[in-house]
């Protein structure tokens, strides 16, 4: 990575003498419903199913690459379940370009989360080697992992949820992660060069092509409540997942964490990465997109990265989304991972470069003096990440912006305060 030259005192000369607005702690409400014993209510549910595997089967069990609540809970329950009838559970990375694209960066994208053969106790088969299973009447080929069609059955796994960057009956989920996850880069960079408009019907086409020729034992499905926390768990036969999973998406848009604001002129977030939202941040919440289309969603004038997860795993794909950014940012990035997920996932813009600033303050000083007009305060949101909206920060201005319906679910918290840094400009809001 080419080294970024000494700019701090530079800049500090430049934007040391643009002031930040205050701001003031906001606490948005939303659903907190969480599901206990996730193992034993899980374990309940795929024994009541009557599921049709043998003593002797090996059956695949789809893992995929985001940070889904309570996932190694259930994964072990998933495994334990197999054994108890003598058959053998067998992983299976499904998570189409991500980890580099390659058998071994997928393997320790499983080991980040916990998942690993000693924790589980099971195999992991990961290769990026796919076969053809034919083509929908969309002319779609359908690539789906070689490890798992020559397994005697497959459990699909994932969460259900919007997808960042397409709307449609099927988003993320079941029929998502056959279509893509199991596809691996062949099967997601052929989805995708389909086109994004597309994306949704090809998937749905996608999976029952797949349920044709696979032997799906039953599909898994989480839904998270608006903190991130595991809510519900469903397990479905075959020929129930595709009604079931169009169904469960529906529920899942209610419970989408979301501003209440209807937007303001900057938007700091503290974090991104592919652990959070295949995006880096959901688009759909903070209203931008990597592709060139528009779902709706706040308006913010200009978005400012401070940091990239570190179980994003250098992955940066996203940052197209953002005009600011820091060194921190920067010298995080891997920009083979991301640049991967872009050329798969056909999306030119999601890997363009912000500006790069040394600190926070002068990220968030250079964002304000890009957009300040005179005599006009600027408007700025903070929030940790797409998956934590709860406690927030609002100037008066993007305050204002709340609808009337809306001022139910939001509340603050003390008084306006100056936006705190420590003394290498670091913003200390989420710290600790």
């Amino acid at each position: 990575m080419a080294k970024l030259p000494p700019m701090k005192e530079t800049f500090e000369k430049l934007l040391g003498h643009i002031e930040l607005p205050q701001i003031i702690r906001v606490r948005q409400k939303f659903d907190d419903s969480i599901l206990q014993n996730e193992k034993e209510y899980l374990t309940t549910l795929l024994r009541s199913k009557g599921l049709n595997i043998k003593a002797g089967n090996r059956i695949a069990i789809t893992c995929g690459s985001r940070g889904i609540n309570k996932y190694t809970e259930l994964l072990h329950a998933i495994c334990d379940f197999v054994r108890s009838l003598g058959a053998e559970p067998i992983l299976i990375p499904s998570m189409g370009s991500h980890g580099g694209a390659t058998s071994e960066g997928q393997k320790e994208l499983l080991a980040h989360y916990g998942v690993t053969e000693e924790s589980m106790g099971a195999k992991i088969l990961s290769s990026m080697e796919t076969i053809c299973l034919g083509t929908t009447e969309a002319g779609v080929p359908v690539y789906i992992d070689k490890n798992a069609t020559e397994c005697d059955g497959i459990i699909l796994f994932n969460r259900v949820k919007a997808h960042t960057s397409f709307a449609g009956t099927i988003e993320s989920g079941l029929c998502k992660m056959t279509a893509i996850g199991l596809g691996k880069q062949k099967g997601a960079e052929t989805i995708h060069s389909f086109g994004i408009e597309n994306m949704s019907r090809n998937i749905k086409d996608a999976f029952i092509l797949a349920s044709k020729k696979l032997n799906f034992i039953c599909g898994i499905a989480t839904v998270e409540n608006s903190y991130g926390k595991l809510r519900e768990v469903h397990v479905w036969k075959k020929d129930e997942i595709l009604l079931e999973e169009e169904k469960l998406l529906r529920h899942a848009y209610t419970l989408l964490p979301h501003f209440y604001t209807t937007g303001a002129d900057i938007l700091c977030m503290q974090q991104m990465g592919k652990n959070i939202s295949g995006t880096g941040l959901d688009c759909k919440a903070i209203g931008k997109y990597v592709f060139q289309i528009d779902l709706g969603g706040p308006r913010f004038k200009s978005l400012c990265v401070l940091d990239l997860c570190d179980d994003s795993d250098g992955s940066a794909y996203g940052m197209g989304m953002a005009q600011f950014a820091t060194r921190r940012f920067y010298e995080k990035i891997d920009f083979a991972k991301g640049y991967i997920n872009s050329i798969t996932a056909k999306s030119i813009y999601s890997n363009q470069m912000p500006v790069i600033m040394d600190t926070d303050k002068l990220a968030l000083q250079a964002t304000a003096n890009c957009l300040r007009l005179p005599g006009q305060e600027t408007s700025m949101v903070f929030a940790l990440d797409t998956e934590h909206l709860e406690d927030i920060y609002m100037t008066a201005g993007a305050l204002a912006n709340v609808p009337e319906e809306s001022k139910k679910f939001v509340e603050t918290i003390g008084n306006f305060f100056q936006i705190p840094f420590d003394n290498d400009g670091n913003l200390t809001l989420f710290k600790g």
